[in-house]
């Protein structure tokens, strides 16, 4: 702003001087063109003739003339060679210092300058003058109109506007920047809250939160920050849970190994008997493991991998690989007869992994059905008019007729190290880690899983996802 005011300022001046210098040059021309046009067609009023002699030309031009204030009308007469001309005739002595009336060196200079306008510099101040030459014509003496003008006034009021401008800009200056600065400081205030709040911001302390005040961008940003402060303490809260919940699951068994290894004896059953339990944790350790790096990966973009499948051969390649599982009732409820875009490994992993689940909580002979289905819904959406769409999703799903799920346990038995309450006929020994398995895949896959209840009795557990065609 000090730039911009300072430019304003000069600017004026600029103008102001610039507009000095045009009416001086007017005033100039049209003294001496008003003189130039009298010498051509005045006449003497004592002998009715045109004028012969120079002195009562000026002289009569002047006595009709009255100058300006700050300028000079001047008829100079040569006396003689090598001599100051004279002063024959000036209308008005100007109300300025340093006269050019009064300064003989500067008539010479002016009288003797072979230009028809000049500027004239002297200590006491430069003047601009323009003369009109009247020629010797035998026994007339060479003479001249003089019209000299003192701009200092003019340029000194463009100064003094100058001035004023440069005195106003400064106190607006201060106050804009006085009031720039507190505004900023209370428009910045909540942004130095945010940085202060980040520095005080700990990963055993994600409590604090900024005071969101307004509807303006700042508060926006507060709210931003806020959100994300939430998704953080959420993310550590699950990380601090994730990471005790599978030390828990991995101490069990090793504390299992270590037991019994320290109790081994030399009897050859025991000892036999304590390698088969040993091996047997190992690999409930390493399936906790394998299971832990898969759901890290889930994390990654490229834990899936789309390509055209049709669903049908692949709910039918899942239904074969499911028969293995146990001796159950399968049905191949259903199966879509479409296309889409499906990472099929991940996909035939998490319908296995329900199979699996289905089987450790049903007996033998107790039905499981496994099926997909192409589902459609009607949307509305409001654009200029009222639209109707139809939207489609893919289901794939797992339903048992065992025992089914409590509500207690369905509202948290896709997450991590999450079993649900012992039943009858439940021989699970996992590690909780097989639904949250599921429920990543399907989210990789832009969808989800859900649990619902089989009719008859059961539970059905589905991946809902987004159909995408193939491209």
């Amino acid at each position: 702003m000090a730039v911009a005011l300072t430019a304003v300022a000069a600017t004026t001046r600029s103008v102001l001087l610039r507009d000095v210098d045009h009416r001086v040059d007017r005033l100039l021309a049209q003294e001496t063109g008003e003189f130039a046009n009298f010498v051509r067609k005045g006449v003497d009023p004592r002998s009715g003739k045109r004028f012969t002699d120079p002195d009562p030309l000026l002289k009569l031009h002047l006595e009709r003339q009255y100058a300006d204030p700050d300028e000079e009308l001047l008829g100079l007469i040569d006396r003689g060679a090598g001599r100051t001309p004279a002063k024959k005739e000036q209308s008005r002595a100007p109300d300025v210092d340093h006269a050019l009336a009064q300064d003989p060196a500067g008539l010479r200079a002016v009288f003797g300058s072979p230009d028809a306008t000049g500027t004239l510099d002297r200590p006491g101040g430069a003047i601009r003058w323009s003369k009109v030459e009247i020629g010797a014509d035998g026994a007339r003496p060479a003479a001249a109109f003089v019209v000299a003008f003192h701009p200092e006034r003019e340029q000194a009021k463009a100064e003094g506007v100058f001035h004023m401008l440069l005195a106003i800009s400064g106190v607006a200056l201060l106050m804009t920047t006085g009031i720039g600065w507190a505004v900023a400081g209370r428009i910045l205030r909540p942004v130095r809250l945010v940085r202060t709040t980040a520095a005080q911001l700990t990963e055993q302390d994600l409590t604090r939160r900024i005071p969101v005040q307004g509807r303006d961008d700042i508060a926006a940003l507060a709210e931003t920050f806020n959100g994300m402060l939430d998704r953080l303490e959420r993310a550590f809260a699950a990380q601090r849970e994730f990471v005790d919940d599978a030390g828990h699951e991995l101490r069990t068994p090793i504390t299992i190994v270590r037991g019994h290894l320290e109790l081994m004896g030399d009897d050859p059953r025991e000892r036999e008997e304590t390698v088969r339990i040993v091996m047997e944790e190992l690999d409930r350790m390493s399936r906790i493991v394998e299971d832990l790096l898969l759901l890290a990966k889930a994390e990654r973009p490229d834990f899936v991998t789309p390509e055209p499948v049709q669903l049908a051969e692949l709910t039918a390649d899942v239904f074969v690989k499911a028969r293995a599982l146990g001796e159950r009732d399968w049905k191949l409820a259903e199966v879509a007869d479409t296309e889409a875009e499906l990472d099929p490994q991940r996909i035939t992993q998490a319908m296995v992994q329900l199979a699996q689940n289905a089987v450790q909580h049903t007996v033998p002979g107790q039905r499981i059905g496994i099926g997909s289905r192409l589902v459609r819904e009607r949307a509305e959406r409001e654009r200029g008019e009222r639209e109707r769409t139809d939207r489609e999703r893919i289901e794939l799903y797992v339903a048992d007729a065992g025992p089914g799920v409590t509500d207690q346990d369905a509202a948290v038995i896709f997450e991590r190290f999450r079993r649900g309450t012992a039943r009858r006929g439940s021989r699970g020994t996992g590690a909780g880690l097989g639904l949250a398995i599921v429920q990543a895949i399907a989210q990789g896959h832009g969808g989800h899983a859900e649990l619902s209840r089989t009719d008859g009795g059961g539970a059905t557990f589905t991946l809902v996802l987004d159909r995408t065609e193939p491209q």
